[in-house]
């Protein structure tokens, strides 16, 4: 059990063939598209190409596909790899397209930051930051094993953002905060998007699209979330197991 969400028992080894994944993978897609999640083109051939299973533990990789979040690496009991779900659910709220600049808060796997590069392009930046030591190793060698060695992996407070390469146009925090960071919303440009779950971490929270123009600040609700707690200055500080 990973904060209310029940998680398939470990295996010792992969029984799936890589026929077998790509399979799974083109009917993640599939029922993404037709529940509603999945619309942009990018976004789509993106979930087409990233190899999800190889950003999962080989205990976990059989269940890759599954709709549920997957235990990391880490020091605690709160690193995981999103739904398959939980990605379209921020990239299509934000509006993620090529060229963009992107920073993610919570890095886990690595796998959201691959598809947000796919996304973004060679004209794009893709910017994540992963507080937990092991955690960050794990994104960071599962990115450049996987050929993504233009993706900046930082060690860090992802609370704080990352300044020194500000502003972004998209920033997505793939954990819940007691309150939406300042920091973060510095760090947007004029017309960028932050995409944040708000709330305690062991009921649903809020998931909120945070928009800023001309120095002005709107949010709007996008929908329910459950996410394990943002650890850091502006998150949930008893959590942190630094």
């Amino acid at each position: 059990m990973v904060l209310g969400w029940p998680i398939p028992p470990p295996r010792k080894r992969t029984t799936k063939t890589r026929e077998r994944f790509a399979e799974e993978r083109e009917a993640t897609v599939e029922r993404l598209v037709r529940e509603g999640f999945l619309r942009s083109p990018r976004l789509i051939e993106a979930m087409r190409k990233v190899s999800r299973e190889e950003f999962v533990l080989v205990e976990y990789r059989d269940y890759a596909y599954w709709e549920v979040p997957l235990p990391l690496l880490g020091d605690g009991k709160n690193q995981t790899i999103s739904c398959p779900h939980s990605y379209p659910l921020f990239y299509e709220a934000l509006k993620l397209s090529e060229g963009d600049r992107f920073l993610e808060i919570g890095a886990g796997s690595g796998y959201g930051a691959a598809l947000a590069r796919e996304v973004v392009g060679d004209r794009g930046l893709v910017v994540t930051i992963e507080i937990n030591p092991t955690t960050y190793k794990f994104a960071l060698d599962n990115l450049r094993r996987l050929g993504y060695d233009d993706i900046i992996v930082v060690l860090g407070d992802g609370s704080e953002g990352y300044p020194s390469l500000s502003p972004y146009d998209k920033i997505c925090v793939t954990a819940t905060a007691p309150n939406i960071p300042g920091p973060l919303v510095d760090q947007l440009g004029d017309g960028g998007k932050l995409a944040i779950p708000v709330g305690s971490p062991y009921e649903p929270q809020v998931l909120y699209l945070v928009e800023k123009a001309r120095n002005r600040i709107s949010k709007r609700v996008i929908d329910e979330a459950l996410y394990v707690p943002l650890v850091g200055k502006y998150g949930w500080r008893t959590f942190c197991t630094r």
